[in-house]
């Protein structure tokens, strides 16, 4: 007869939830109040409980498997009930109200996020939202912003947040364009400069086809659509406009993480955590638009 399967302690769980938000070890530590070696000893009891592996490691860090992903998940609906139950037995239900100052980027705003906010705003009409964009790093220590959604593998360490889906780019051109030999590219501009996807124009594509330069996402999809030049471009982003059709697969090298950020003085605020929590399972159910996977 097999032997049923052993299950995990609430410890267990709350340990995924941390290594799934941190992507590595000795900041999942940090967050849970223990040592580096605490962490993996207990991930790996956890994995031979559950007879199938949590976690992937890769060069960015600690991915979740779809078995952790499932951990993770209910790690964090267990979270939100027992905030919910604890406010509730203290008398302290409060309704979000007041202003959010949100950072973020046009073409995330503009492709992504409007329909979220849309639909944020009906669920807690108390809370007014402040969007500012652009890509130039906001200081959320000096509340310039009081959250901000971007697109990152290196989020600041003075910042607490989760990462809400891998962001694929993949090449662009536009739907009715003739195919060419050697077409014109477009390309983001030095603004941007320090993307692997903007290195990979300036290297690979020959000075005389590189024919123009954007400074925004959301203004080189324009490009992109209008036959000025074939692009990478974000797929939720290129596979969202009709005008665009996708000319390759995803390139790996070329994603980034989408992180919803916050000063951890601000966490707990309960419109920062409304917002927050309602942006992350909003993104939850885009993933595979997100990710590239159609």
């Amino acid at each position: 007869m097999k032997e049923p399967a052993r299950t995990l302690s609430w410890e267990d769980i709350r340990l995924v939830h941390a290594v799934a938000e941190a992507r590595n070890l000795p900041a999942a530590a940090a967050l849970l109040g223990v040592d580096h070696s605490t962490v993996f000893r207990r991930l790996r009891q956890a994995e031979a409980r559950l007879g199938r592996p949590l976690f992937e490691r890769h060069r960015a860090g600690y991915a979740l498997t779809p078995a952790g992903e499932e951990v993770a998940a209910l790690a964090a609906r267990m979270d939100a009930d027992v905030t919910a139950v604890t406010r509730r037995l203290a008398g302290q239900e409060l309704k979000p109200s007041g202003e959010v100052r949100v950072a973020t980027s046009d073409s995330l705003l503009a492709d992504l996020l409007m329909p979220i906010f849309a639909r944020f705003r009906a669920a807690c009409p108390e809370v007014r939202l402040d969007v500012v964009t652009g890509n130039a790093a906001l200081n959320l220590s000096r509340r310039d912003a009081d959250v901000a959604i971007r697109a990152t593998d290196a989020p600041p360490e003075t910042l607490v947040g989760r990462r809400a889906a891998r962001i694929a780019w993949a090449l662009y051109g536009a739907v009715g364009a003739a195919p060419a030999e050697d077409p014109d590219w477009v390309a983001l501009g030095d603004n941007l400069a320090a993307m692997k996807v903007v290195r990979h124009a300036r290297e690979a594509v020959a000075p005389g086809r590189l024919v123009a330069r954007f400074d925004t996402v959301l203004g080189l999809a324009h490009a992109v659509s209008e036959g000025i030049g074939i692009g990478h471009l974000p797929c939720f982003v290129g596979d969202a406009w009709p005008s665009l059709k996708r000319l390759s697969p995803p390139e790996p090298d070329f994603a980034s993480d989408l992180w919803l950020l916050t000063h951890p003085d601000l966490r707990s605020t309960p419109r920062v955590r409304a917002l927050l929590d309602f942006v992350a399972a909003q993104l939850a159910t885009l993933r595979p638009l997100v990710e590239g996977d159609r």
